[in-house]
């Protein structure tokens, strides 16, 4: 069935709960698992409020930093689970479109990625990484919520 699992992350609670599921989900398959966190480049004209107060490269390293506590969280819970895992950072305006190309990059056969729900106007106006991973990809995605 899978081989190889994609595991999107955010690092919200909801995030997590899915990379647990989708990390289980390998364990029972015998695949192996990729996480990926997504950052976004540096803008000094922005309204992500943590850029406006800081410099290119104090925006950089706090980005680093929680990349690297998320991707950290998928390892050990993927070595707990005796899953093999390789995680990757990558710096890209559209999370939904680095989540496509790694997972083709990388020969995954499954997404498997948490939606948080956003109905309504929330939904419309915030937008949902998962909903444009969902219409964009070929690979099929399982979505965990």
């Amino acid at each position: 069935m899978f081989k190889h699992l994609l595991l999107p992350t955010d690092g919200s609670p909801l995030s997590e709960a899915a990379v647990l599921k989708g990390i289980d989900l390998a364990a029972t398959l015998g695949a192996k698992v990729t996480g990926i966190h997504v950052s976004p480049r540096f803008h000094p004209m922005t309204y992500r409020t943590e850029m406006l107060e800081d410099t290119r490269d104090e925006y950089e390293k706090d980005s680093r930093v929680h990349s690297e506590r998320y991707l950290g969280f998928i390892s050990r819970s993927a070595a707990e689970k005796g899953v093999a895992c390789d995680t990757v950072r990558v710096i890209h305006d559209d999370a939904y479109r680095a989540i496509i190309d790694t997972a083709n990059e990388r020969g995954c056969d499954l997404i498997a990625m948490a939606s948080h729900g956003r109905r309504g106007l929330a939904g419309v106006l915030i937008g949902s990484e998962t909903q444009r991973v969902l219409t964009h990809s070929r690979i099929p995605v399982l979505v965990l919520r």
